[in-house]
């Protein structure tokens, strides 16, 4: 099963979800900012992104600016911050299997799609 962790208000969102709807496969959407991850999905979501934490914060957010910009945490406070305020999670996010792409892509969606 695909599952796209999607932001409503999101265009790159918006777009991978029409692409997710045009392929005719099977998919689920989870709205995480009302359904955030808990911490051993994000850790999940993050090994299967071969990523660092940090890699998946939007640094662009005005949490993350005000609140941890000039913080050098470690990739464990990292996911705690991500818990704690989940806008912070880049978007969207589509997996399957174990694989799983940041999708602001068309080629990204792509490597999903196959």
């Amino acid at each position: 099963m695909i599952t796209i962790f999607h932001h409503n208000r999101c265009t790159k969102s918006r777009s991978a979800l029409a692409a997710l709807e045009n392929s005719g496969k099977a998919f689920e959407v989870v709205y995480y900012l009302e359904t955030p991850p808990n911490k051993s999905e994000l850790k999940e979501m993050i090994s299967k992104l071969g990523i660092k934490p940090l890699e998946l914060i939007r640094k662009g957010e005005k949490v993350f600016t005000e609140n941890y910009k000039s913080k050098n945490l470690s990739d464990e406070e990292w996911i705690d911050v991500m818990i704690a305020h989940p806008i912070l999670i880049e978007r969207p996010i589509i997996i399957s299997g174990n694989k799983a792409v940041i999708a602001r892509s068309t080629e990204k969606i792509n490597e999903i799609l196959g």
